[in-house]
């Protein structure tokens, strides 16, 4: 009798709907305030001080946040198109109910986050830094990202679908149900911290020099 497969529990994702949003063609962003219902249209936030910024169901149909500091900020009920920041400064923000579409991020320090039922679809970030987040019930499709790093994360429900990684770094990671089957990726930093992860047989065949290596396995 065959071994049944193990069951892959995916990401619980929630739908989005903004209703009856307020049009602001010239935003003036504070420090620690809170904007709730509002649909912005190509904004420019650039090098803004904005920790502790609240944004809730809100819509952005493009924006800048080049240079912006979004430490601490909150992200709930947000839509998110075209995301643009060359340097993006969002380290222990809150990201729950968003999604963020073909977005184009350079450098984007996003440690000790904390994300909720996420969706990312397309677009390219060259270093996404999640260092020590917590991820659960995320879904990422169709996406460039140059460096992902994962180290000593925690993440549940995760997805990476379609993508393209060069190099993943997992050490120190906490993994569950994160599943990379259709993903390419170049290589894999912290290979031991791998329990969690689901691949398919080509990647496992692209792992099996390293994963040789971690284990002290000489292949002749």
């Amino acid at each position: 009798m065959a071994a049944k497969a193990p069951k892959v529990t995916p990401p619980r994702l929630s739908e989005i709907r903004l209703e009856g949003l307020a049009d602001d063609p010239a935003p003036d962003f504070q420090r620690g305030e809170r904007y709730d219902g509002v649909r912005y249209s190509r904004a420019v936030a650039d090098g803004l001080e904005l920790s502790g910024t609240d944004f809730a169901e809100c819509e952005f149909q493009g924006v800048s946040f080049n240079d912006a500091q979004l430490r601490g900020a909150t992200f709930k009920d947000c839509l998110l198109a075209e995301l643009y920041a060359p340097v993006f400064k969002a380290a222990r923000s809150t990201w729950r109910d968003v999604q963020i579409t073909n977005p184009r991020l350079g450098s984007a320090e996003m440690y000790e986050s904390g994300w909720q039922s996420v969706r990312i679809d397309g677009g390219k970030l060259d270093f996404l830094n999640l260092r020590g987040s917590k991820l659960m019930d995320v879904l990422i499709t169709g996406c460039i990202i140059n460096e992902l790093d994962l180290g000593s994360a925690s993440a549940t429900r995760v997805v990476l679908k379609d993508c393209t990684i060069g190099t993943l770094d997992i050490g120190g990671a906490k993994l569950k149900d994160v599943d990379l089957r259709g993903t390419d990726f170049r290589s894999v930093n912290g290979l031991g911290s791998m329990a969690g992860m689901v691949i398919d047989d080509y990647q496992l065949s692209l792992l099996a020099p390293l994963l040789a290596g971690h284990l002290g396995v000489v292949v002749l």
